[in-house]
């Protein structure tokens, strides 16, 4: 129980250091990593919670809409695919919350309505569906 605090100490500072490392410029408020990193490493607790707190504030004022998106280059082992956050307005999360998609499926469920009714009914073969 004695050592508990060294090492809730060492993980935090891990986690941070981590953190810092994988965060983009935009989140580490013009900073360098490096100099993140001593801060962290320095004073252990101090700069720990305050690099949460910067970083985890820009992270919710992103997530709000008050803040640019911290983009993300394509790095080594990184690839900027679905996981990287995009500028702009979020698109829509499903399909069925896309009022472009609903109107081009309504198009096209009409289309066929029209082509069905034209032919009689008839499939392609030429005859009517039982």
């Amino acid at each position: 129980m004695r050592y508990l605090p060294l090492v809730l100490a060492i993980a935090l500072i891990v986690y941070c250091v981590v953190d810092i490392a994988g965060s983009p410029d935009e989140e580490r408020l013009g900073l360098p990593r490096a100099v993140w990193m001593l801060l962290v490493v320095v004073a252990p607790f101090v700069g720990a919670i305050v690099w949460l707190v910067v970083s985890r504030s820009r992270r919710a004022a992103v997530a709000r809409g008050e803040a640019p998106a911290p983009t993300r280059s394509a790095g080594p082992g990184r690839s900027a695919g679905p996981g990287t956050p995009r500028r702009g307005r979020p698109g829509p999360v499903a399909p069925d919350d896309d009022p472009e998609f609903l109107r081009r499926l309504d198009q096209e469920l009409r289309r066929r309505e029209k082509d069905e009714g034209e032919t009689g009914g008839a499939d392609e073969a030429g005859q009517r569906p039982e």
